[in-house]
């Protein structure tokens, strides 16, 4: 199980921090976000043994995933927020490891938490 906690509403250029806590073991968490109207996409992931990462595009240097093997925990530090930023984000998880290149895949996860509110205002 995935227990997701964070999010909320700020304006262009604040910060937010989401984390999710997972009760199994991990190989691979991330963040994945769903705007109305849009497809879900892949926000970021990392991988437990060696704190591979992977990256949308749209959000590098902006948005840092790290995990906490002791409390088996993964956080998402989210800056320079921009309203395209707003949706729902989810996080994700999966027992076995992944090479980096499939991180982004969302059918590669295999247990999803609630989603979390992200709002940010101009």
């Amino acid at each position: 199980q995935l227990q997701a906690s964070g999010g909320g509403s700020v304006q262009a250029g604040g910060s937010l921090r989401l984390s999710c806590e997972a009760s199994g073991r991990t190989g691979v968490m991330a963040w994945f976000r769903q705007a109305p109207g849009k497809e879900r996409e892949f926000v970021a992931a990392i991988r437990w043994a060696d704190r591979g990462t992977r990256y949308l595009d749209s959000v590098k240097g902006r948005f840092t995933i790290s995990r906490d093997n002791v409390k088996n925990m993964m956080s998402l530090q989210m800056n320079s927020l921009r309203p395209e930023d707003t949706a729902v984000y989810y996080c994700a998880a999966r027992a076995a490891s992944l090479i980096t290149g499939a991180l982004h895949t969302a059918r590669h996860y295999d247990y999803w938490g609630q989603g979390t509110q992200v709002t940010v205002s101009s």
